[in-house]
Parts: C-alpha cells; structure tokens; sequence
C-alpha cells in the first residue's frame, strides 16, 4: 500500500470532510473570472449585481464589489462526493475570441476545482449570453484585483 493510500487511509479513520455545493460553486466563480475580458451571469447579472452592490455597500458603509453572491453569479454546480460538474453562464468583452477564451476558462475551472477541492471535474458547460463594451463593465476593477491575486498566489505555490 503507497503512503499517500496509508495517509488517505487513517484520515477517512479519524473524520470526514464535506465541501459544500456553495464553496465549490464559489471557487469555479472565482476561477471563470480569472480570466481576462469574462463577466459571470452576463450583462444582466452584472447591472442587477453592480447596482444591488452599490446599493448594500450604501447602506452598510462596506464595500460594493465584496458580495459573495456575485461569485458564484452564473455558475450552476452539481456536486456529488467524488465529482463535480458546472454550467457556467457568461459574457464576453467584443473582440475577444470567443473559443479560445471559453477553453481558458474551462481549464481554469477545472484546474482550480481538482486541486483545491480534490473533487474530479467532469465537464464544464459555457453559455457565452452576451458580448459587452469595456465601459459596460461594472465589475472591471474587481476583477483585475482577483486576477492579481490569483497572480500572485500562483507564484507563492
């Protein structure tokens, strides 16, 4: 028996660990929007979310972009014990090339999932629903800043 197996072994012994279908849908959220010129749940999702985001950040004093709801805007994920699967639903800067962008993001979905969860990714459907303008963006700096962070964890690791 290989240690990893052994390892595997006593921890199933000593307690089980259950990943919630909202942290997987949040980390396949945030995974999608790593990547450069995509907005989750297209131009519709972004206003409703941009504007309830202003809002509660008026009325709490916090800050706008930081809701968790609008990580997880667009992804649909079943989640079973072993695997998991998502349809994700976006839009895409226009002039962007459309295939190439939406395989980046399926490698990244699968990549973050498969090694943050342990979970096999099976498939990761995209619904590309709109094409936007740069200045319809609303959510434009807060993924930069996530795309930085990504940056800079990957060169932690």
């Amino acid at each position: 028996m290989s240690e990893q197996q052994q390892s595997q072994q006593r921890s199933q012994q000593r307690g089980r660990t259950t990943i919630g279908d909202a942290a997987v849908s949040k980390i396949a959220g945030v995974a999608a929007q790593e990547v450069e010129k995509v907005q989750m749940g297209g131009s519709t999702a972004a206003a409703v979310s941009g504007f309830l985001g202003s809002v509660t950040g008026a009325v709490g004093g916090g800050n706008s972009t930081g809701g968790g709801g609008s990580l997880t805007s667009g992804v649909s994920a079943e989640v079973g014990e072993e695997e998991a699967a998502f349809d994700l639903t976006m839009a895409i800067e226009y002039g962007t090339v459309i295939p190439q962008t939406t395989e980046e993001v399926r490698r990244n979905v699968i990549n973050r999932v498969e090694n943050l969860t342990g979970l096999r990714v099976t498939e990761v459907n995209i619904t590309v629903n709109d094409v936007q303008f740069p200045e319809e963006r609303p959510q434009l700096a807060h993924q930069q800043q996530m795309e930085q962070t990504a940056r800079k964890q990957e060169r932690r690791a």
